[in-house]
């Protein structure tokens, strides 16, 4: 049932924490004076937006899969409730479609992509792990989740990637998705060939 659904998949949407990476966040402060109060500085706090530089890892495996995307054919991209240079820099880096951050509601994003891209809702999958994501999962025509994922979104899922986030889970959905639309193979050798 879940290669018939990856058959008609135009589109894969990603989560980027806990999908994209292994859902570590790396907070690290930054140099420079800092704009807090005295009293606050004095304190041990040194939380002031200007002063904290947000980090994640991400796989080189999941890179090569937006590329293998790319040349099957698949539109990517990402919807994420956070606000981070590093994943605008990643979705730039990756090429990327379709970037939205600091979505707090997925599902009304997941319109406004569908309407944007003319496409319906099941020739969309969408790679989540985390309940914030179920909405779009629910909606979407291919649900995927990753091993890591909580218990009521590997219930939701359509199908679940070998690998965890941040460790080629990007990778197994492309492929799988690719693999059921009979490009993968075709993919593969349209990118070995272009380097």
């Amino acid at each position: 049932m879940s290669k018939a659904r990856a058959k008609k998949i135009k589109i894969i949407l990603f989560d980027v924490d806990g999908v994209l990476t292994d859902g570590t966040i790396w907070l690290v402060p930054s140099s420079g004076p800092s704009p807090l109060t005295s009293e606050k500085r004095n304190s041990g706090l040194n939380i002031a937006s200007g002063n904290i530089v947000e980090a994640k890892g991400f796989n080189a495996h999941d890179g090569v899969g937006f590329s293998l995307a790319r040349m099957g054919g698949l539109k990517t991209g990402i919807i994420t409730r956070r606000n981070s240079q590093t994943v605008a820099l990643r979705a730039r880096d990756l090429k990327l479609d379709i970037v939205y951050q600091g979505q707090m509601n997925k599902l009304n994003t997941f319109h406004k992509i569908l309407r944007d891209s003319n496409v319906s809702a099941e020739e969309v999958a969408y790679v989540g792990d985390d309940i914030v994501d179920l909405p779009v999962m629910k909606a979407c025509g291919l649900a995927i989740s990753v091993p890591n994922a909580r218990w009521e979104v590997e219930e939701a899922s359509h199908y679940m990637t070998d690998h965890i986030g941040g460790q080629g889970a990007a990778r197994d959905a492309i492929e799988y998705i690719l693999s059921a639309q009979g490009k993968l193979k075709h993919a593969i050798d349209k990118y070995m060939n272009s380097h």
